[in-house]
C-alpha cells in the first residue's frame, strides 16, 4: 500500500523518545519533512539533524513559536504525556495539588498544540491532527487518577476538534496505547513498587509480564513501531473518512460492546 506522503510536513510534539520518536521516524521513512518538539531532546538525533526544537508544551507561547518555525504543516502529532509519579489507589492517596501538573502536560498542552496549528490547517483546508492518549482514559484506571482523567479529557477534546475541523477537510483522531515499554510505563511500575514491602516487590520485567497476562487477551507487549505505522496510515489518503476516532493498540485490553 502506497501512503503517498512524500514531501508533506509533519510536526511531532514529544518527538525525542518513545512512541513520539517512533512516529517521527515513521514519517521520515515515508519521505516527509519532520519537525520535532520536546522538552529534553534526545542525544541521538533523528535521521535529519537539527529537527527537534527544545521547549515545554505546557507553554502556549513556546508551542506557538514552534508552529511559526514549522511553516505550513500537513499533519500534527501530539505525543506528550506524564503521570503523577504516585500510586493513586484509592484516589485520596494523592492530594488535589498532584493534579494540576498532570492535567497541564496531558491535556492543556494538547489544547496548546491544536490552537497553534489547527487554524492555519483549516485555512488551507487539509491535514490531520493525531493525539496519543491511553487506554487509561477509557476504563477509569485506578493506578493514577489524574493521568486517567487527563487522557479521558484528551479523547473528548479530540472529538470536539474533529467536529469543528470537519467542514474544513481537516481530520482529528487519537491512538490509545496499552502496555508499551516507555519511560512512562516504567514510572507506573516504580510508583506501585514504592508502596509495597520489600519482600513483595518485583523487578520491572516480571511486573510487566504478569500485568500483560492479566489484562491483555493477546498477551504481549505493544511496540512504538506499531503506533508509527498507524500514525502514517491515519495521515494518508487511505484514512480520508476516519475522524473523531480513538483507535486502541492494546492487545485487546479495552473492548467496547
Amino acid at each position: 500500500m502506497q501512503m503517498n506522503l512524500s514531501g508533506q510536513t509533519v510536526a511531532v510534539l514529544g518527538a525525542a523518545k518513545g512512541i513520539g520518536r517512533a512516529i517521527a521516524e515513521g514519517f521520515l521513512a515515508e519521505g516527509c519533512r519532520v519537525l520535532g518538539f520536546d522538552r529534553e531532546p534526545h542525544p541521538v538525533p533523528l535521521r535529519t539533524p537539527g529537527d527537534i526544537h527544545s521547549g515545554d508544551a505546557t507553554s502556549y507561547a513556546a508551542v506557538q513559536a514552534f508552529a511559526a518555525a514549522c511553516g505550513d504543516v500537513d499533519h500534527v502529532v501530539f505525543s506528550v504525556g506524564a503521570g503523577s509519579g504516585k500510586f493513586g489507589f484509592p484516589f485520596w492517596n494523592l492530594e488535589p495539588a498532584d493534579w494540576a501538573r498532570v492535567l497541564d502536560i496531558n491535556l492543556v498542552a494538547a489544547v496548546n498544540a491544536a490552537h497553534a496549528f489547527a487554524p492555519a490547517m483549516a485555512q488551507r483546508r487539509r491535514g490531520s491532527l493525531l493525539f496519543i492518549t491511553s487506554v487509561a482514559g477509557q476504563v477509569g484506571s485506578p493506578t493514577d487518577p489524574p493521568y486517567s482523567a487527563a487522557k479521558a479529557g484528551l479523547i473528548n477534546f479530540m472529538q470536539c476538534a474533529a467536529r469543528d475541523l470537519a467542514p474544513f477537510g481537516v481530520r482529528s483522531n487519537a491512538l490509545a496505547p496499552g502496555m508499551v515499554r516507555t519511560d512512562l510505563n516504567e514510572s507506573v511500575w516504580a510508583a506501585g513498587q514504592r508502596r509495597l514491602p520489600e519482600s513483595q516487590r518485583q523487578d520491572y520485567t516480571t511486573w510487566a509480564e504478569e500485568k500483560i497476562r492479566k489484562i491483555s487477551p493477546l498477551g504481549r507487549w505493544q511496540t512504538p513501531a506499531e503506533f508509527a505505522a498507524m500514525a502514517v496510515f491515519l495521515a494518508s489518503e487511505h484514512a480520508n473518512n476516519i475522524t473523531g476516532q480513538t483507535l486502541n493498540i492494546d492487545g485487546g485490553q479495552v473492548m467496547h460492546a
